[in-house]
């Protein structure tokens, strides 16, 4: 239904006549569309897209706004963009709040490699959820930001057939719940934020009050908004402050 979209695409990026044959049968084989030009249009950005990355979708857009905004209430401070993949987030936070410092980690050296390309001054760690952050970070983190993976494992069957063939599984499953790193990253982001810092999570809605529930327990104030889609929901916990509603604007 997005064939000539598509076309535009392949022909916007493609080399020459022998490169658009080649991306064409790559894209009806089933390959996405991003992973075969090598691109990604996101939040007025154009990011790089390597063959296996998680591609960041549009819906992530509602995430990288609210991140900016509460990056920019906190005078741009140290955001981290944690289960980064080719790091949109960081890179969206990086156009809006250039103030900002700004690190990213991902359990994938090889996907990290793409994201120091898409933020230059990027600093990137190695290490699931927010294991890989150096200890000088411990206690001084404004913003943690993420799309961690939220699909319930026993939802596989409901995802595009490209996803499944050409995402890495560890992208897109987070368990039973599909909340799974979600609380991960609450629990341990207690430990490295700073005085009302916050963490902001993209879920899908249906998933927002037992989030909200996880970080309630464990002393944020927690809040969400959805997105103009109807079903993705960012979360925004904050740590010994207000409630998100109360404090952060959308940039």
């Amino acid at each position: 239904m997005f064939a000539e979209s598509e076309a535009r695409v392949l022909r916007r990026w493609a080399s020459g006549d022998d490169e658009l044959r080649a991306w064409t049968a790559r894209r009806v084989a089933g390959e996405p569309l991003e992973q075969v030009v090598g691109r990604v249009e996101f939040d007025g950005l154009t990011l790089e897209v390597g063959a296996g990355a998680f591609v960041p979708r549009q819906r992530s857009v509602l995430l990288a706004r609210v991140a900016a905004g509460l990056s920019a209430e906190r005078g741009g401070g140290t955001v981290v963009e944690a289960c980064c993949g080719v790091a949109p987030i960081a890179a969206a936070v990086a156009r809006r709040v250039p103030s900002a410092r700004l690190v990213a980690c991902d359990s994938d050296a090889a996907i990290l490699e793409l994201a120091r390309r898409n933020v230059p001054d990027l600093e990137v760690f190695e290490g699931t959820a927010l294991s890989g952050l150096p200890a000088e970070l411990r206690g001084h983190v404004d913003v943690v930001a993420a799309v961690p993976p939220y699909v319930p494992t026993g939802a596989a069957g409901l995802l595009p057939r490209e996803a499944i063939d050409h995402e890495p599984g560890d992208a897109l499953f987070g368990g039973g719940d599909g909340l799974e790193v979600a609380t991960v990253l609450v629990r341990d982001a207690v430990d490295w934020l700073a005085d009302n810092g916050a963490v902001a999570l993209e879920l899908h809605r249906d998933q927002a009050p037992a989030a909200i529930g996880v970080a309630s327990d464990l002393g944020y104030a927690a809040s969400s908004v959805v997105g103009d889609d109807g079903q993705t929901a960012v979360i925004v916990a904050v740590a010994e402050g207000r409630a998100q509603h109360e404090w952060v604007r959308i940039p």
